[in-house]
């Protein structure tokens, strides 16, 4: 039953960001283009998003447990730290530089369009990379993997 419920989220979720236009890079990038050919409607999806997700965590927060798990995966801190910043300031670089972002890139994998296939590979190096040994970033200097 989980694995149903897994499609049909990642379905609805695929068919809200491909209905939204999200999955069209010129979207993103006229959205980012604040001095040109500006686009406010992803402003208008990233508010839905949110309309959507905080009674979502409202909800989530006040139950025991998920009706399809032993337990909510929620985050353990709140700590802003250089790893965090960092991680964020690739995420932006990139959603910027490509026109996707991890959400928007699956569904658009339908597209068929090479580019697309690309930006997916270079995610998942990307998340490989990040789970690296020498990736661990704390006070501004590389420390290895204990």
């Amino acid at each position: 039953m989980r694995i149903v419920l897994y499609y049909f989220v990642g379905l609805l979720f695929g068919l809200g960001i491909s209905v939204s236009g999200m999955i069209n890079p010129a979207k993103v990038f006229n959205f980012f283009d604040v001095a040109g050919s500006w686009d406010p409607s992803l402003a208008f999806v990233m508010g839905g998003g949110l309309a959507v997700a905080l009674p979502g965590f409202a909800i989530v927060q006040r139950g025991a447990r998920p009706l399809f798990g032993s337990g909510f995966l929620m985050p353990q801190t709140s700590v802003i730290d250089l790893r965090l910043i960092g991680g964020s300031a690739v995420f932006g670089i990139g959603w910027g530089l490509a026109g996707f972002c991890p959400g928007a890139a699956i569904p658009a994998l339908g597209t068929g369009q090479p580019q697309v296939f690309l930006f997916v590979a270079a995610l998942l190096g990307g998340m490989w990379l990040a789970r690296q040994p020498w990736r661990r970033i704390g006070s501004g200097t590389l420390r290895a993997k204990s």
